[in-house]
């Protein structure tokens, strides 16, 4: 096929008013449902199942048994149209179930761009995630949760309902998430969960000098281990550190919280943070 063909496996079950763009290629026995529309050059393997009111951008690829758009999993919902929307050039590897939004949840869930999910990760209803994301697989995010450009969610671990998950935040595996996990730090465990300091090693993938890791520590040695509360960390946070775009984005972030973040530090902290 050239690449301003649509190709469709003859074992594909594609409904007519589905709108495929140029270069889309439907693998044998995947099902495309009536309102979904399918960006240009995005790939379906084999057994992929795409329906309801879902928007995938372009370059995207799904990864066989793939499901999406399906109905959310909310004892509340009553067949309202809702809508799931994807961006560019994400990759869902096999198993991976996105659910639409509720309309009490503002009938949405959303995905950015350049995204991976592992296999078995689940995306529940009205859920919204930004950029370069990373979920490792059977990653699980409940409905109402925000996940922020650059985080990593670790196998099988799990965000409660209504949690967010900071920028180049990393949340190791086999953990339960029920509160807000800060920006640029590393969590992991359950009942309770602890905070190890900054997700150094993946902020110096992602460029960050020596300069910018030591401003994050100080922030972070202010909220942790000054004995003050939140309210006075702030204060102190916004007296002492010079305002950048990863200071108030910390600030903003645990403004703005609604339940709480994770405060518990775990005993490795000065080992690996500083």
């Amino acid at each position: 096929m050239s690449k301003n063909e649509v190709f469709i496996h003859p074992t594909a079950t594609v409904h007519p008013k589905a709108r495929l763009d140029s270069g889309t290629w439907i693998g044998p026995y995947s099902f495309i449902g009536e309102k979904v529309i399918v960006g240009k050059n995005t790939k379906l393997d084999s057994h992929v199942s795409i329906d309801g009111l879902t928007e995938i951008g372009e370059s995207c690829r799904f990864s066989a048994f793939s499901s999406v758009g399906t109905e959310p999993q909310d004892i509340g919902y009553k067949k309202e149209e809702t809508l799931v929307k994807i961006g560019d050039r994400n990759t869902f590897r096999e198993f991976v179930t996105i659910n639409r939004g509720t309309v009490k949840g503002g009938g949405e869930t959303v995905i950015g761009n350049d995204n991976y999910f592992m296999a078995y990760s689940h995306v529940g209803h009205d859920s919204w995630v930004g950029n370069e994301t990373i979920f490792i697989n059977a990653a699980t995010l409940a409905g109402h949760v925000t996940v922020c450009d650059f985080a990593q969610v670790g196998a099988f671990s799990a965000v409660h309902q209504f949690c967010r998950v900071g920028k180049y935040a990393f949340i190791g595996g086999y953990s339960v998430i029920t509160q807000d996990v800060l920006p640029f730090c590393r969590v992991a465990g359950a009942r309770p969960v602890h905070i190890y300091g900054l997700n150094a090693i993946g902020l110096r993938r992602r460029g960050f000098d020596r300069k910018r890791l030591k401003d994050l520590r100080d922030i972070f040695r202010i909220i942790f281990h000054s004995e003050l509360n939140t309210s006075q960390a702030l204060e102190k946070i916004e007296k002492d550190i010079p305002s950048t775009e990863d200071r108030n984005e910390i600030i903003g972030f645990i403004q703005t919280s609604e339940r709480g973040i994770i405060k518990k530090t775990g005993e490795k902290w000065e080992e690996e943070s500083g």
